[in-house]
Parts: structure tokens; C-alpha cells; sequence
């Protein structure tokens, strides 16, 4: 691959990346006031963010299909329109059907696009996983981080009209679309594409799903219902955000060094079980002790999360070899992981309803990190 030509596909693998988690974390400064203004419960206003987590699990199996028939690069381009217009959608989203719906326009953009990118990687960067899963892993936790600093400030400039905040990260999807149009179009062989379909009878797949269901489930939930949380526990709304945004910004050098270590090092199986640690430790202090130096635990949270879905993202591209392969086994972790991950946000909206504080599904969720690190554990055990 020419220098340019390699340039303008990391630039597009890059770009796309950020666009994947804007729609979803921009929610989370602003869902305590949707809820209020458009009169919805916690566990509904929570389909907002569970949604979108939904459809990234079911149509996930469609990706490999659409890239067979398609051509990998021109689904990626259409699916990264359609999060555009989903976002650009939300204009109207001060009528809850709008919001809901286009969190599910948004979510299947994500859903199919996520599996091809990991087979786009496997396909022009062979030769340095790695690092470029570094850079992906950072550009979509850039996204993510993006979405959850800047929209209370982008709102407020946009007059303080929250629906025009949220509809913002609209114009990075579009520019995305402009770049990814610019990049040839390339369909698979046919012999590969008739080989089989997801993995569904290999063990260490399925271990590999539970692992990246968990840690999806518990980025979901936090993403949801973190500000909430602190802001029950007596810390103002301003520091509780602050908090949040700490969380998310501390991923960003954890996102990005951890697939490059556990490519050096060949260590990523204990970089997993380090991760799911940290995390369990914060999510207990978060659940007993919220207001016992709460920022020392928001980024150490931010780490370990941030750094296991990193390394979740890795795992497929060392388990199959072939770009449409590495779709497929992308797409079966995706498919389960974020249709379990999915129910975190509801189920902890509905605890929070039923129970009347954030504490006990806080609780829930610490016991879901305990199990990450016994799955960790048993991923390390039976390494290839």
C-alpha cells in the first residue's frame, strides 16, 4: 500500500471510530433533565441508551453478509450515513418518539459498521495490529469522552436548548461519510465468503463474548446512571459531571497503550484480569463509599474499563486470520455481548426505581465486574 493511499485509511479508521460513541455518551450531562421535561421514568428514559446497545447486538450478524454483497468499505460508508442522520434527527427530539427512534436508526449504524472495521483492519494493517488497534481503541474512547465533556457546554451555547446540544455530534458522522467516500470499494473472494458463518460451536468464542458482554454492560449502565449516582450521594451536580468526565477522559491513555502492550508483550490475557480488578475495586467504592475520594476512583475506573474493552476489541484479530473471519468473530461478540449489555442500563434504571437509591444496583453492578475477573482468568487458562 502506497504511503498516502495508507494515510487515507487511517485517517478514515480513525475518524469512523470516533463516531461510534458520541450518540450514546452526549445522553448522560443531560438525562436527569429529559427525564424531567419530557415527564419519563428512569428505567424509560434509560431505552435511550439501552437501545442503540440492543441493535449493536441483533444486526450485528448482518455485517458479514452485507460486506459479501456490498463490498466492506461502501457498508461502513452507508452505516456511518446513518448514524449522521440519526443524530441529525434528534432536532426533534424534544417528542420522545423521536428520541427513541432515532437511538435505534443510530444503533444499527453502529452495529454493522463495528465488525466491518475490525475485518478493515485485519485487511490493510495486517502487518501492525497493534498499533493500530491502539489508535482505534483511543479514537472510539476519544468519541466517547467527547460525548460526555462537551455537550453540557455545547448546549449551553446553542442557547441552552438541549435537543440542539445532542444533535450537534451529527456534523463529525457527516464528515466521516465525506472521507469514507473517497475510499475504493473491495469485495471478497468468493471462496471466502461461502466459508461458514459465525462461530457459534467454538468455546473460547463464547468466552470471549461473556467477557465483552460484561464489560459493555457495565460501561452502559455507568455511562447511564454515574452522574446520578454521585449526585445522590450529596456531591453537587457540577462535580458530579466532572466525576463523569474524569472517568471518561482517563480511558483515553489506557485505550491507547494497552493493545499496544499486550501486542509487545504478548501479555493481554493478564492485562484483562488487571483490568477487571480495578474495576471491581472502584465499582465497590463507588456502591459504599462514593464521597471517599471519589475522584482517585472515577479514574482508576476510567482505566480499567477503558483498558478491558481495548483489549476485548484485540482478541478477535488473534483468533481468526482472515478479514472476513475476524467480521465474523467480531460480530458473534458483539452480537451477545451488547444484546446482555443492553439490559444493564434498564435494569439499573428499574432498581433505581424500585428500590429508591442508586446504591443497591451500584451493588448488582460490582458483583457483574467479580465475574469479568473470573472470566479473564479463564481466557488466560486456555490460550492458544
Amino acid at each position: 500500500m502506497k504511503p498516502l493511499s495508507r494515510a487515507l485509511m487511517m485517517s478514515a479508521l480513525v475518524l469512523a471510530a470516533i463516531n461510534l460513541r458520541p450518540g450514546i455518551t452526549s445522553l448522560a450531562p443531560l438525562i436527569e433533565r429529559i427525564a424531567l421535561e419530557l415527564s419519563l421514568s428512569r428505567s424509560l428514559i434509560s431505552l435511550a441508551t439501552a437501545l442503540p446497545v440492543l441493535c449493536m447486538g441483533l444486526l450485528a450478524p448482518l455485517a458479514p453478509r452485507l460486506a459479501v454483497r456490498f463490498g466492506l468499505e461502501r457498508v461502513i460508508t452507508v452505516c456511518l450515513a446513518l448514524i449522521g442522520l440519526a443524530l441529525l434527527a434528534r432536532l426533534g427530539s424534544r417528542a420522545s418518539p423521536v428520541l427513541i427512534g432515532s437511538a435505534v436508526a443510530m444503533g444499527a449504524g453502529i452495529a454493522v459498521a463495528g465488525p466491518l472495521l475490525s475485518g478493515f483492519i485485519k485487511r490493510h494493517f495486517h502487518d501492525q495490529m497493534g498499533r493500530v488497534v491502539a489508535w482505534y481503541s483511543l479514537s472510539m474512547t476519544i468519541g466517547g469522552a467527547a460525548g460526555a465533556v462537551l455537550t453540557t457546554p455545547v448546549t449551553q451555547w446553542l442557547d441552552d436548548r438541549w435537543h440542539l446540544g445532542l444533535a450537534f455530534w451529527a456534523l463529525p458522522a457527516l464528515l466521516a461519510v465525506a472521507l469514507w467516500l473517497c475510499l475504493p470499494n473491495r469485495a471478497d473472494s468468493a471462496d471466502e465468503a461461502a466459508r461458514g458463518g459465525l462461530p457459534w460451536g467454538e468455546p473460547r468464542a463464547w468466552l470471549i463474548t461473556a467477557f465483552f458482554a460484561l464489560q459493555a454492560g457495565l460501561f452502559y449502565a455507568l455511562t447511564t446512571w454515574l452522574v446520578a449516582r454521585y449526585h445522590e450521594a450529596g456531591l453537587s451536580l457540577l462535580r458530579s459531571n466532572s466525576l463523569f468526565s474524569l472517568f471518561m477522559l482517563v480511558g483515553l491513555p489506557s485505550a491507547f497503550v494497552l493493545p499496544w502492550l499486550a501486542q509487545r508483550f504478548d501479555n493481554r490475557y493478564q492485562l484483562l484480569l488487571a483490568c477487571g480488578l480495578i474495576s471491581a475495586l472502584c465499582l465497590g467504592m463507588i456502591s459504599f463509599q462514593p464521597t471517599l475520594l471519589p475522584e482517585a476512583w472515577a479514574a482508576l475506573l476510567g482505566l480499567g474499563l477503558s483498558g478491558s474493552f481495548a483489549l476485548s476489541l484485540v482478541l478477535p484479530l488473534y483468533e481468526a486470520h482472515t478479514p472476513l473471519a475476524v467480521s465474523r468473530w467480531t460480530a458473534m461478540m458483539l452480537f451477545a455481548g451488547y444484546s446482555l449489555a443492553s439490559l444493564t442500563p434498564v435494569l439499573a434504571g428499574l432498581g433505581r426505581d424500585l428500590a429508591g437509591n442508586y446504591q443497591v444496583p451500584f451493588m448488582i453492578i460490582t458483583c457483574l465486574a467479580l465475574v469479568m475477573i473470573l472470566l479473564a482468568w479463564l481466557l488466560g487458562r486456555g490460550r492458544h
